[in-house]
């Protein structure tokens, strides 16, 4: 079978001669121990075994995967651990177990990720991915500026990790590995990886703001609606991240992201695209972009459908308030009667508000009209 097509159940039927590989001295003792009573046992009992000994575990695998390079045995051990953290996702917290702070349990993922074929590598990325997510809020590592967390300025482990994982992922964005899953899977990872700070930086680095703004289009199948819903989520996390606005107002992602809201029916992807232009909206020019771009329009039409997300109604309330005070900045009567005057008036879409004259048409008649 093609390796890309592999599934988790199909991988964990195999059966797996540890023994062979202790008589190697590929696998220690009491690890071969410990794989004996986890080992096709039934889940119950495996759940069992990660509340008593989760760490213990951790090390297992991680051992495996450092010293053995058999496909079949990377692939299996992948397998085991991404099963054991889709059941159960907080079981991440294991792999910082203070136990292990003096080893590296990220390089043979990233070492793998690299080597691998499809199915290793789409493993290994939700694994990093689940384990940065599980990462304790106090870890020393990662810093708010997003640079290195000890004196000499050098990259400690994760970061080390962040940082080849964060070059895979844009690689996979630009030459993805496996035709149809490569780029949902980036993505899926990066919406997870960018509420880091110093995911934020390397990504921004690597210039993968560019790669993500084709994929903000409007989608109808089930696959590209979540593909579009997780672009968008990492164009929000980004938007906490300076570098990152600037580079975002000087792109094609606001118009872009008009258009997906406009046509849009889902629910998730419209509240996570409003919660960015709320985001965006006191930064830079991109008030007076939303407004050129006929976003208050837009989003009264948005606040007349049915919508059963409090947080979506709330953030479009949030946001028209917000529109209405940037058009009152905008198209105040004085920059519309210097226009005027030194004859550059622009009708842009301010000038051509309903509001605007309203508010102002009294102006018109001082001085005798003149």
């Amino acid at each position: 079978m093609d390796h890309a097509e592999l599934t988790t159940e199909q991988v964990l039927k195999r059966d797996i001669p540890w023994e062979t590989y202790m008589m190697t001295r590929l696998i220690k003792g009491t690890d071969l121990q410990l794989l004996r009573r986890y080992d096709n046992k039934a889940e119950s009992y495996r759940v069992q075994l990660l509340d008593d000994d989760g760490v213990a575990y951790i090390r297992v695998f991680v051992n495996i995967l450092r010293d053995i390079f058999k496909e079949e045995i990377v692939e299996y051990v992948l397998a085991l651990i991404d099963e054991m953290l889709t059941a159960n996702p907080k079981r991440a917290r294991l792999f910082h177990d203070k136990c292990l702070a003096n080893e590296d349990t990220y390089d043979p993922f990233i070492r793998v990720l690299w080597k691998g074929n499809w199915f290793i590598q789409e493993k290994s990325c939700k694994i990093l991915a689940l384990v940065v997510s599980g990462k304790p809020k106090n870890h020393e590592s990662i810093l708010a500026n997003g640079g290195a967390s000890n004196s000499n300025g050098k990259l400690t482990a994760i970061d080390n990790m962040l940082k080849g994982l964060v070059e895979w992922l844009c690689l996979q964005l630009k030459k993805p590995s496996h035709p149809s899953r490569a780029v949902p899977s980036a993505v899926s990872c990066l919406a997870v990886l960018l509420k880091e700070p110093v995911v934020r930086s390397s990504f921004v680095q690597a210039d993968g703001i560019k790669l993500l703004i084709p994929l903000i289009s409007p989608a109808s199948s089930q696959q590209s609606i979540q593909l579009l819903y997780e672009t968008c989520l990492c164009i929000w996390l980004l938007s906490f991240y300076e570098p990152a606005i600037e580079y975002l107002a000087t792109s094609r992602t606001l118009p872009r992201l008009v258009e997906v809201v406009r046509s849009s029916t889902k629910e998730k992807v419209v509240l996570v695209v409003v919660l960015n232009f709320r985001n965006l909206l006191s930064k830079v020019t991109f008030g007076a972009q939303m407004v050129d771009l006929g976003l208050p329009q837009t989003v009264q039409n948005l606040k007349t459908q049915a919508w059963s997300d409090e947080d979506l109604l709330e953030a479009l309330d949030q946001l028209e308030e917000g529109l209405k005070d940037n058009i009152k900045k905008l198209s105040s009567f004085e920059k519309f009667k210097q226009e005027v005057l030194l004859g550059h008036l622009d009708w842009s879409p301010m000038h051509k508000d309903l509001i605007f004259w309203r508010e102002n048409i009294n102006s018109f008649e001082e001085n005798d009209s003149r």
